[in-house]
């Protein structure tokens, strides 16, 4: 028996992407990296940069990415952690858009679970209008 006549073939039909699932890896990526930095102060997230050398010649190299934390102290000594798509902090609820929590041993675990939300799709209405909001409009010309 050949490995051809072994195998089972199908039309292949292209799917379209689906916006949502992206936006819902986009955020979830985003806090596996707030996550890394809440577990080790000393990480430093890195991209990939074209630097010209002495010689001209244009070279790849990893350099360090500006990454703001999501967390900061509060004034009665908890931690404040706002959960961004983009520049914008999700609303959780109507005008609220801060997790309290009690120190900052909170983060991690609280971002870990904030992560399954997003992939289970609990905050797709919230992520949503996040992401229509610098669209434009177009009306019919």
């Amino acid at each position: 028996m050949t490995l051809l006549s072994s195998l089972t073939f199908v039309e292949y039909k292209a799917t379209s992407s689906n916006p949502t699932l992206n936006r819902r890896r986009k955020l979830a990526v985003k806090i596996e990296e707030q996550e890394r930095i809440a577990a080790d102060a000393d990480y430093v997230p890195t991209k990939q940069k074209w630097v010209k050398g002495a010689d001209g010649v244009e070279s790849r190299v990893a350099a360090p990415k500006r990454v703001k934390r999501w967390w900061t102290h509060s004034s009665d000594g908890g931690v404040l952690l706002t959960l961004r798509y983009g520049s914008k902090p999700i609303e959780f609820v109507k005008g609220k858009s801060a997790i309290a929590l009690k120190s900052e041993a909170d983060v991690a675990p609280t971002l870990s679970s904030l992560k399954q939300a997003v992939l289970e799709g609990e905050l797709d209405t919230q992520i949503e209008a996040l992401a229509a909001f610098g669209r434009k409009v177009r009306k019919g010309r």
